[in-house]
């Protein structure tokens, strides 16, 4: 899937009458959620600014790059970083983006594991002959040292997600964009390191 087919699944979600859900969607909440993100991601297309650097450091790649994003429509991460993302792709005509759905086939989160769990979103990006040159995600690091000290407190779910929005509002992308500089400088540097 390219980007306007993963949203108009995503949009599809939302339309779809209530009876005619399928999992995890027919739980009210994971329908919530799905709802809540639709407007995060549209906000962040509408207010997100990438900064001169991630630009300048993205219209630098010279070699074909293809971006695979793994996600879902119910992940709040993958709601606040999908946009800064794409815009950041969008730079360098040499670079395709691609959506699969963690929760379907092929399944390729299963060899991008965090800490053995499945979490999204996760870029995979990979050169012309479909080699990895840097993966990231599933948030930007000082979110999830944010995230993995909350599990430590045993905080409530409700508790972790009104923390973890909080920091994205703030952030406005900047974490993200900050660390994608260094892996996108990585990867132009890779053909040369490595042949």
């Amino acid at each position: 899937m390219n980007y306007q087919e993963y949203s108009s699944y995503f949009k599809n979600i939302l339309l779809k009458p209530a009876t005619e859900h399928q999992p995890p969607y027919d739980n009210p909440d994971y329908l919530n959620y799905t709802k809540l993100n639709w407007s995060r991601m549209n906000r962040w297309f509408k207010t997100g600014k990438l900064s001169h650097d991630i630009v300048e450091i993205v219209k630098k790649i010279d070699q074909p790059q293809h971006w695979i994003i793994i996600t879902e429509p119910w992940c709040g991460d993958a709601a606040h970083n999908i946009p800064f993302i794409e815009m950041i792709a969008s730079e360098n005509p040499l670079i395709t983006v691609s959506y699969e759905l963690r929760d379907a086939a092929p399944y390729r989160i299963e060899q991008y594991l965090t800490n053995g769990t499945q979490s999204i979103p996760k870029l995979v990006i990979q050169n012309q002959q479909g080699k990895d040159l840097a993966t990231w995600g599933p948030r930007p690091e000082n979110c999830q040292k944010m995230y993995a000290e909350l599990l430590q407190e045993r905080a409530s779910f409700e508790i972790i997600k009104t923390e973890i929005q909080n920091w994205y509002n703030l952030d406005k992308g900047k974490e993200l964009q900050k660390e994608l500089e260094d892996v996108l400088s990585a990867t132009r540097n890779y053909k040369f390191n490595f042949g």
